[in-house]
C-alpha cells in the first residue's frame, strides 16, 4: 500500500504561538539588581549616619572623660612610695634599710634585634639559659616579667645594653642585714609596703618618710630610679635601737644551742639596763628571716616574750622576800621552819629535793633562798595578811602593760581578790611563783627594781629618731621611773640572791671574776587552767653584785630529760650572755670576787 504525498499528510493546521503579555526575563533581572543595590545603599546610609550621631555623642558628650580614661590606660601606674627611715642598733649597725630594686618586662612587639640577639646578651646578665628567655618572649608580645628583685648595679649593666623593648621599673625593698636576729623586734614589711610585726608595725607612723604619689609613663624608668635613690640619701633621720647585735648573737646562739640540747620547745633571753630599763638584748627563739618572711611558720612572728604569760616558779622568790621585808612582815633575822612537805587544805606541797633531802629544819632568810625552800617560801608569805599580800601583788603591775614599745604585748594574769584572800592556797602557790602568771619581760622589769634600789622602770628597746648629728628629733615617752622597794631591801635580796650563785643552784652561772647575784627556776607548766607534764626552766642574773646594774634572763619552755632544770639548761645560757656582756659594756672585774674554782 502507498502512503499519500507529503503535502496531503502535514494538512494540520499549525497554531501560532500567542505573544507573551509578561515582561521578558532579562528586564525582570535589571529590575531586581537595581532594587537590591538601593537597598544596600540605604542601609549604609542609616549606618554611616548611626556611626556619625554616636561619634559627635562620643566625642561632644564623653570626651573628656573617655580621654582621662585613655590617659590612665596608657600610664603605669604605681602605689604611693613606702620609703622608711633605716633602723640601727646602740652601734650604728644597720638592721633594716629601704634599697632600690628592680622588675624586668620585656615587649616583643619593639624589639629591633631578633628575640634569639636579645636572649643571647640577657642571658648571662640574668644567670638565665638564653633558650629559655626566647620561649617567653614567644609567649605574648608585650608585657612579660622576665626578672624581679634585681639590684641596681645589675639593672644599670642591662641598660648599658642599649636593647630596645626592655623596661626596668624600680620598686623599694624593705632588707634586713642582719637575717634572722632581730625579727620578732624589728618585724618585717610584705609586698604592699604595710608593716607587719615588731616595729615596723607599732611604729609605722614614725618610720615612714612623706609619702609621694608617682605614674610616670614607663619609658622613665631611668627618672624614677634617680627619684627613689634621691629620696633615700635625702632623708637625715635613723631610728636608734637599745639593742647590741654583739651581745644579741651571743644570746641566740646559746639559747638555740640549749634548745637543741634539751629539744626544747621554745626560749628567749633578756639583757636590760636596770638604770633606766633600756634592753640590750631580747633573743627569741623559734625565729625566721624576714627577708624572706612568706617561707616562715606564721607562729615565728609571735614575740612570746612580750606576748605569752607564764607561771615563772622560784624566779618569782627574790620578788615575793622583797615584798616581805619591804612591808616590815619580817626583818633580816627572820626564821622560818622547812619541814620538807606540808599540806594546804587538800593541796600537799613539797620542796623539789624534798626526796633527797627531806625537811631541812630552821632556816634564815637567805637559806630559804639559797636552797630554793618552797615549804619555806610559804611560811615567810604566811606572815602578811592576804589582804596586804595581794595589795602588794597589784603594785608590781603583773596585771598592767609593761609599756613595752613591741605590739601585742599581754598582761599578766592575777587570780581574783576575793579568791586570794579567802583561799589559803592561792597565797601558798604564788609564794614561790606558781597560780599566776606574767610574760618574761615583765619578770626582768620586776628583778630589774631590785638591781636599780627599787625603782620600777619601763622596759623599752627604742632609743629614738635621731638626726645625723645624732640629736634624738622624737622619743617614745615614757613614765617617770616609779618607786617600789626602799634601797636597803634590795641589797639585802641581792646579798641572799649572791649565794645561789656561790653556793647554791646557781653555780652553773658563776663568771670568774665576777660577783652574780641570781635565782635558778623550774616550775611545772600549766595548759588550760591545770597542769601538764612539761616544765618552764628558768634562770635570772644580776651583776656585779657591789654596784648592781645588768640583769640577764633566759627562760627555756619545755625542755626534755631527766636532768631539765634551771641550773643545767637556763644557768649556762646566761653565764655566756654575762661573758659577753661585761665585754661589750668594758664592766670591770670585781674588787672582790668569790672563789668560783668550784663551778659547774
Amino acid at each position: 500500500m502507498s502512503l499519500p504525498p507529503l503535502a496531503a499528510r502535514s494538512r494540520r493546521p499549525v497554531r501560532k504561538k500567542a505573544r507573551s503579555q509578561t515582561k521578558p526575563r532579562w528586564r525582570s533581572g535589571r529590575y531586581s539588581l537595581r532594587f537590591r543595590a538601593l537597598l544596600v545603599w540605604g542601609l549604609l546610609m542609616l549606618s554611616m549616619m548611626g556611626l556619625t550621631s554616636r561619634l559627635a555623642y562620643v566625642q561632644l558628650a564623653q570626651g573628656s572623660a573617655l580621654a582621662q580614661m585613655a590617659q590612665q590606660q596608657q600610664q603605669r601606674r604605681r602605689q604611693p612610695v613606702q620609703a622608711r627611715h633605716s633602723i640601727v642598733d646602740r652601734q650604728g649597725n644597720v638592721l633594716a634599710v629601704d634599697q632600690v630594686e628592680y622588675t624586668l618586662y620585656v615587649h616583643p612587639v619593639l624589639f629591633d634585634q631578633s628575640p634569639a640577639a636579645i636572649a643571647a646578651k640577657l642571658g648571662p646578665l640574668l644567670e638565665q639559659p638564653a633558650e629559655q628567655l626566647v620561649q617567653q618572649f614567644a609567649s605574648q608580645e608585650t608585657g612579660i616579667k622576665v626578672a624581679e628583685t634585681l639590684s641596681e648595679e645589675l639593672s644599670n649593666r642591662i641598660l648599658a645594653l642599649g636593647l630596645n623593648g626592655l623596661e626596668l621599673i624600680p620598686n623599694l625593698r624593705r632588707f634586713y642585714p642582719r637575717g634572722d636576729l632581730f625579727s620578732q623586734i624589728i618585724g618585717y614589711v610584705d609586698v604592699d609596703g604595710r608593716g607587719q610585726a615588731g616595729l615596723e608595725y607599732s611604729l609605722q607612723d614614725q618610720l615612714l618618710l612623706p609619702q609621694t604619689t608617682q605614674s610616670q609613663p614607663a619609658a622613665r624608668a631611668v627618672q624614677e630610679q634617680s627619684d627613689l635613690t634621691a629620696l633615700l640619701a635625702e632623708d637625715e633621720l635613723t631610728l636608734h635601737l637599745t639593742l647590741d647585735s654583739r651581745l644579741q648573737r651571743t644570746a641566740q646562739l646559746s639559747l638555740r644551742r640549749q634548745m637543741e640540747t634539751y629539744g626544747a620547745k621554745r626560749g628567749t633571753v633578756l639583757v636590760m639596763d636596770a638604770r633606766d630599763g633600756a634592753i640590750l638584748a631580747m633573743a627569741v627563739e623559734p625565729t625566721y628571716d624576714p627577708n624572706r618572711y612568706y617561707e616562715a611558720d606564721v607562729a615565728a612572728f609571735r614575740n612570746w616574750a612580750v606576748s605569752d604569760s607564764y607561771e615563772p616558779g622560784s624566779t618569782f622568790k627574790p620578788i615575793n622576800m622583797a615584798i616581805a621585808l619591804a612591808s616590815k612582815a619580817v626583818n633580816s633575822d627572820f626564821t622560818v621552819y622547812d619541814e620538807g612537805r606540808i599540806q594546804i587544805g587538800e593541796w600537799p606541797i613539797q620542796n623539789a629535793d624534798y626526796s633527797a633531802m627531806g625537811g631541812r629544819g630552821t632556816l634564815s632568810l637567805t637559806e630559804v633562798m639559797k636552797y630554793s625552800s618552797n615549804v619555806g617560801m610559804v611560811h615567810l608569805m604566811e606572815a602578811l595578811a592576804p589582804e596586804q599580800y595581794f595589795d602588794w601583788l597589784q603594785r608590781l603591775k603583773i596585771d598592767q602593760l609593761s609599756g613595752i614599745e613591741l605590739p601585742a604585748e599581754t598582761i599578766g594574769q592575777l587570780k581574783a581578790r576575793e579568791q586570794f584572800v579567802s583561799s589559803r592556797i592561792e597565797p601558798a602557790t604564788t609564794a614561790f611563783g606558781q597560780g599566776f602568771a606574767l610574760t618574761p619581760v615583765q619578770l626582768l622589769r620586776l628583778q630589774a627594781t631590785l638591781a636599780n634600789g627599787g625603782k620600777l622602770v619601763t622596759p623599752h628597746v627604742v632609743r629614738g629618731l635621731s638626726d645625723r648629728q645624732k640629736q634624738l628629733k622624737w622619743q617614745p615617752s615614757r613614765p617617770q621611773p616609779e618607786p617600789l622597794f626602799d634601797l636597803e631591801t634590795t641589797q639585802q635580796v641581792i646579798a641572799m640572791m649572791e649565794t645561789v650563785v656561790t653556793d647554791g643552784t646557781g653555780k652553773p652561772a658563776q663568771v670568774p671574776g665576777y660577783r652574780l647575784a641570781g635565782k635558778t627556776g623550774t616550775a611545772q607548766k600549766a595548759l588550760s587552767g591545770r597542769y601538764i607534764d612539761a616544765r618552764i626552766t628558768s634562770f635570772v642574773g644580776v651583776l656585779p653584785v657591789e654596784n648592781p646594774r645588768y640583769v640577764v634572763l633566759a627562760v627555756v619552755d619545755e625542755p626534755w630529760g631527766d636532768d631539765a632544770y634551771g641550773s643545767t639548761v637556763a644557768a649556762p645560757i646566761v653565764r655566756s650572755v654575762i661573758e659577753s656582756l661585761v665585754a661589750t659594756e668594758g664592766v670591770p672585774p670585781s674588787s672582790a670576787s668569790p672563789d668560783t674554782s668550784a663551778a659547774e
